[in-house]
């Protein structure tokens, strides 16, 4: 199943203010679950996944990944 990932900078570790980039980066990623394709996009990224949160129904996942100096939300959904 293909999944659409999108993902927002939160915040930058060494000003610790929210980003003011408002952007949205888009990835597809072909994965059997939304949980696999947060999976595959956090090894694509070279990242690191601190939270992940799915719900029981739905096929919709939210995380918080980190990479470098940067928070990010990252949203996966069915494409």
């Amino acid at each position: 199943m293909q999944y659409t990932i999108e993902s927002r900078q939160l915040t930058n570790e060494y000003s610790h203010r929210p980003s003011f980039d408002p952007g949205i980066d888009q990835t597809l990623i072909e994965a059997v679950s939304p949980d696999d394709a947060i999976g595959e996009f956090v090894r694509r990224n070279d990242s690191e996944l601190v939270s992940l949160h799915s719900p029981a129904r739905g096929q919709e996942s939210i995380a918080t990944v980190k990479k470098n100096d940067s928070v990010y939300l990252v949203r996966v959904y069915a494409a």
